[in-house]
């Protein structure tokens, strides 16, 4: 990663905020072992401003997709209030391994720590916190060995830590390329297929909330295809996408060309 290549990523940007399309494989900040980290090039993004904007929130990483820095502090504040508050929806592209029996639903179970010793890695936890991830189907398909595969759209309606993947992994359809709760261990596994594809933030009191799409990453694209994927919305400029739970206005959607 280079900062040119971070600020060719950029998909949204205004007084309040950025959102950047994260590649997968690259963490968003600095661990404790150090390396490379998308923070590290955050100067790239000032883009007139005396400091380097901030996250918002954070993506795993192998997880691609938008990601939302504030520009600003008051801006900053601002956005994490609204992740906090659950008002900035979110909307995932995941391939499963499985087939779920239902085309739609809503899985609902507390998510606690593991143990110490593994860091972040969560389970489904009776005592944990409560968690809740609304998913659908939007495609079926066959992987090359013939093993089933589920498209999914996933909208995480609490925001704890891996909180897709152990719900995913808990229903019996892991997400594909997933090495902690899943198969995707060993040389030759394909990457995670989980891409945060849509954010929309209702940042701006006196605007219609902001939304934005990220492109599907050439990692997923084939699997995509095999459950019956077209591409065609990877070339909308600009159309309807939702309308906020909150404030009932419709958000816009912009999406960068030359991207997918």
């Amino acid at each position: 990663m280079t900062r040119d290549e971070l600020v060719a990523r950029l998909l949204h940007r205004d007084g309040l905020m950025l959102v950047v399309d994260k590649p997968a494989g690259i963490p968003v900040h600095r661990g404790p072992k150090g390396g490379e980290n998308l923070e590290d090039y955050f100067d790239a993004l000032r883009f007139g401003l005396p400091r380097n904007p901030a996250l918002a929130h954070r993506l795993d990483r192998d997880t691609s997709g938008c990601l939302v820095l504030g520009r600003h502090r008051k801006a900053l504040q601002r956005l994490m209030q609204l992740f906090k508050q659950g008002r900035v929806e979110k909307a995932y592209w995941s391939m499963v391994e499985g087939a779920p029996s239902e085309e739609a639903g809503e899985i609902d179970m507390p998510l606690g720590r593991l143990d110490a010793a593994r860091g972040w890695w969560m389970k489904i936890d009776p005592l944990g916190l409560p968690s809740q991830t609304r998913w659908r189907v939007l495609g079926r398909g066959l992987s090359p060995d013939g093993a089933p595969l589920a498209f999914l759209e996933l909208e995480p309606l609490t925001g704890r830590t891996h909180q897709l993947r152990v719900h995913c992994a808990a229903m019996g359809w892991p997400i594909l390329g997933d090495r902690v709760y899943g198969s995707g261990k060993g040389d030759g596994a394909p990457p995670l297929h989980l891409h945060a594809r849509r954010i929309v933030a209702p940042i701006d009191k006196h605007k219609p909330p902001t939304a934005v799409e990220a492109p599907v990453p050439e990692h997923m694209k084939a699997t995509l295809h095999a459950c019956g994927w077209s591409g065609a919305s990877e070339n909308v400029d600009e159309v309807p996408l939702a309308v906020d739970r909150h404030s009932g206005e419709e958000a816009m959607v912009m999406i960068m060309h030359g991207r997918s």
